[in-house]
C-alpha cells in the first residue's frame, strides 16, 4: 500500500520525507499482543518479516483506506484478492444488508447458495456440482480427502513453492534431489503425515514423469496453483500444465487445480478456461466471496457423489452455504459479468 494523509490533494501525494504516524494502531497493536497470539489473526499481519508496526484499518471504499490513526492509503492488496470490485461496493452493500435483515444464518439451505453454484458451475469447465465451504484452506482440505476417497489412495504430490492453506500433509517443503518426501514446514505436523506428500519441482517435466513411473499407483492427486502467486507470480508453460493432465489421466490419479486466487480472477472460468484444461476437481475462495468468508470446491457428478450424505467422505460446516456470505459473492459475479469486469482488468493492467 502506498500511504497520504486523509482527504489528499489530489496533485500532490506526500514526500518521502514525511514520517507516517501511527500512534494508535501502535496502542492498538499493544492491546492486541496480550489477547491474540503476536496480535493478530493471520501471521503475515504482524509484520515480523519486513519490521515496523502493524496498520490497525477502521474504514475502506472503492480502492483506498484509512487507518485508525487517519491515514488514507491507496490499496494494491484489497484484502489479498476477495474484493475485486474494490472495498465497500455499493451493489454489494446493498445486498448484504438485506441478507442480514432475512438472517445471518439458518444451519439449513438457502436459495442464494444454488444460485452461486449456478453461476460456478456454468463458468468453470468439467464442474457439474459445487460445495461451499467457508475458507480456501478449507476447501482443499475437502478437495484431497474427496480426491483420496474415490481413488482409495493416499499419496498427494504437490510443488515448490505453491501454497494451498495450512493443511498439515501440505505444510511441507521440498529438500534436494527431483522428488522429495514432504518435510514439515511447521511444528505440529507428524512426519507421518507429511510422509504422505510429494513434492516436486515446477515446470520440471522429467521429474513428474519419474514420480509416476516409480509410485503412480499409490498417487490420489496431483494439486497446483495453475498460475503460482504466493511465492511470486510464477506463469507456467502450459505444455507442464498438459503433462500434469495426461499423467493423471494415464495412473487413474486426480489433477485439483487450486483456483483459491486465480478463480474467477483470470476470468469466469479461471485458469482452466485460460490454458484449456480441465482438472478433476478445483477449489476456490476470495472472489466468490465478495468480501465474506466463502471457499468452495467442485468437479463432476462422479467425484461429487462420494461426499456424504451420498457417498463415504465426510464434510461439514455449520456456517457453509450462509446466505449472507452467498449472496455477497453472487453479487460480485453478477457484477463482474453485467459491467465485464474482467476484460476491464485487462486494460487496465495493460
Amino acid at each position: 500500500m502506498t500511504h497520504s494523509s486523509a482527504e489528499p490533494s489530489r496533485a500532490a501525494g506526500p514526500s518521502n520525507s514525511q514520517k507516517l504516524s501511527l500512534a494508535a494502531s501502535a496502542g492498538l497493536y499493544a492491546r492486541a499482543e496480550a489477547l491474540i497470539p503476536a496480535g493478530v489473526s493471520s501471521p503475515v499481519r504482524a509484520f515480523r518479516k519486513v519490521g515496523g508496526t502493524p496498520v490497525f484499518f477502521r474504514e475502506a471504499k472503492g480502492a483506498h483506506a484509512i487507518d485508525e490513526d487517519g491515514n488514507r492509503y491507496l490499496d494494491f492488496c484489497m484484502a489479498w484478492g476477495p474484493l475485486i470490485l474494490g472495498h465497500a461496493h455499493p451493489k454489494i452493500v446493498a445486498a448484504v444488508e438485506a441478507a442480514c435483515r432475512r438472517g445471518m444464518s439458518y444451519g439449513a439451505p438457502c436459495q442464494p447458495e444454488i444460485e452461486l453454484a449456478e453461476e460456478v458451475c456454468a463458468a468453470y469447465p468439467g464442474v457439474d456440482q459445487v460445495r461451499f465451504v467457508s475458507s480456501g484452506t478449507e476447501a482443499v482440505m475437502s478437495a484431497v480427502r474427496l480426491a483420496r476417497g474415490a481413488t482409495g489412495r493416499d499419496l498427494v504430490v504437490k510443488f515448490a513453492g505453491c501454497y494451498h492453506g495450512h493443511v498439515d500433509y501440505l505444510l511441507v517443503a521440498a529438500g534436494s534431489g527431483l522428488a522429495t518426501f514432504g518435510t514439515p514446514s511447521s511444528q505440529g505436523v507428524p512426519n507421518e503425515l507429511a510422509a504422505l506428500t510429494r513434492v516436486l519441482p515446477l515446470d520440471d517435466t522429467a521429474a513428474a514423469e519419474k514420480l509416476f513411473a516409480a509410485e503412480g499407483e499409490r498417487i490420489a492427486a496431483v494439486i497446483i496453483e495453475p498460475v503460482p502467486a504466493n511465492n511470486g507470480l510464477l506463469l507456467q508453460d502450459p505444455s507442464f500444465l498438459k503433462t500434469l493432465r495426461s499423467l493423471c489421466t494415464k495412473h487413474g490419479a486426480l489433477l485439483i487445480f487450486d483456483e483459491v486466487i486465480t478463480g474467477f480472477r483470470l476470468g469466469p472460468g479461471g485458469a482452466a478456461a485460460h490454458y484449456s484444461i480441465k482438472p478433476d476437481l478445483a477449489t476456490f475462495g476470495k472472489v466468490i466471496g465478495g468480501g465474506m468468508p466463502v471457499g468452495g470446491f467442485a468437479g463432476p457428478r462422479k467425484l461429487m457423489k462420494h461426499l456424504s450424505p451420498e457417498g463415504g467422505v465426510y464434510q461439514a460446516g455449520t456456517l457453509s452455504g450462509n446466505p449472507v456470505a452467498m449472496t455477497a459473492g453472487l453479487t460480485t459475479l453478477r457484477v463482474l459479468q453485467k459491467e465485464d469486469g474482467w476484460k476491464r482488468l485487462e486494460t487496465l493492467g495493460a
